[in-house]
């Protein structure tokens, strides 16, 4: 596995693999690896030729209140995690590598229309950053496919219009979301969490498959469901940041003749902000 720091060392060992026609995908990552992380790796190992994965803390998408500083960061541990998983090239950039050395100075992508509600209302400019940040990985990896988990799906949504917009030549693949035992989707954040937080936090889970029912069964009360479930979170002490029902193709509000939708839910536990989804056909009743 080659682990590589700089841009012109990765360009030099991903060009060899291209000369060679070989199909290059990248998994892009924060770090601190879970087993969510690495089912998309191994979704990419028989995909593609070459598998790179990038950790790199992106500050461009953590706000001035956000928890930079402490998002934890395990990079011995997520080395030896890739090795084991099959990975060929690991970038670790530094933010100088990245960024120019004034943030506020950079050229910022902004998809607009998608990344505006949601994590995007209740989170300004962290799409503005994820986007700047793929942009820019994109062009230092020049990769055939990239792979995302489709728990951050407003943020997969955000990605597919990008490189649809900017006529980027690189496939977009969803990866389904892994959970813990609980139910609870799985992500670097909950480390910040106790057992007891844990478990109660799967509460987000279960609203949503008991949403997902309803719907299925054929209840047009939109807004009842969605105030039942933002009761039900709240009753665990956890906080509805949102809770929505919409299409699955564009976060548009759906409505009774919807038929591709998606469940959107994101809460707070104490300080930990935590997000989740689910996706279905109403006319078929199963997961995509």
């Amino acid at each position: 596995m080659d682990i590589v720091e700089s841009k012109n060392q990765l360009k030099k060992v991903l060009d060899i693999h291209r000369a060679n026609g070989k199909v290059i995908g990248l998994v892009p990552t924060m770090g601190n690896l879970h087993d969510g992380h690495i089912s998309l790796v191994a979704m990419a190992k028989p995909q593609c030729d070459i598998v790179a994965t990038s950790i790199f803390v992106n500050p461009l998408q953590f706000g001035k209140n956000e928890d930079l500083s402490a998002y934890p960061r395990t990079l011995t541990e997520d080395l030896q995690r890739l090795e084991q998983a099959g990975c060929d090239v690991v970038f670790i950039p530094a933010v100088s590598e990245i960024y120019a050395e004034n943030l506020d100075d950079e050229t910022i992508i902004h998809v607009p229309g998608i990344s505006e509600g949601y994590c995007g209302k209740s989170r300004p400019g962290h799409f503005d950053g994820v986007a700047t940040v793929v942009s820019k990985l994109f062009h230092m990896v020049s990769p055939h496919k990239a792979y995302f988990g489709l728990k951050d799906y407003q943020q997969f949504l955000v990605i597919n219009k990008m490189v649809r917009d900017l006529a980027m030549p690189i496939e977009i693949i969803g990866a389904p979301i892994k959970r813990e035992a609980s139910g609870l989707a799985m992500s670097s954040r909950n480390n910040y969490l106790s057992q007891t937080q844990r478990s109660t936090a799967s509460v987000l889970n279960r609203v949503l498959e008991d949403i997902k029912a309803r719907l299925i069964a054929g209840d047009p009360n939109f807004r009842e469901i969605l105030d039942s479930g933002t009761a039900t979170i709240d009753a665990t002490g956890m906080r509805t940041d949102y809770l929505a029902i919409c299409n699955a193709d564009d976060l548009t509000p759906a409505d009774p003749t919807s038929q591709r939708l998606v469940v959107l839910a994101a809460a707070f536990m104490g300080a930990t902000r935590l997000i989740d989804n689910i996706r279905f056909t109403l006319k078929e009743g199963h997961k995509d």
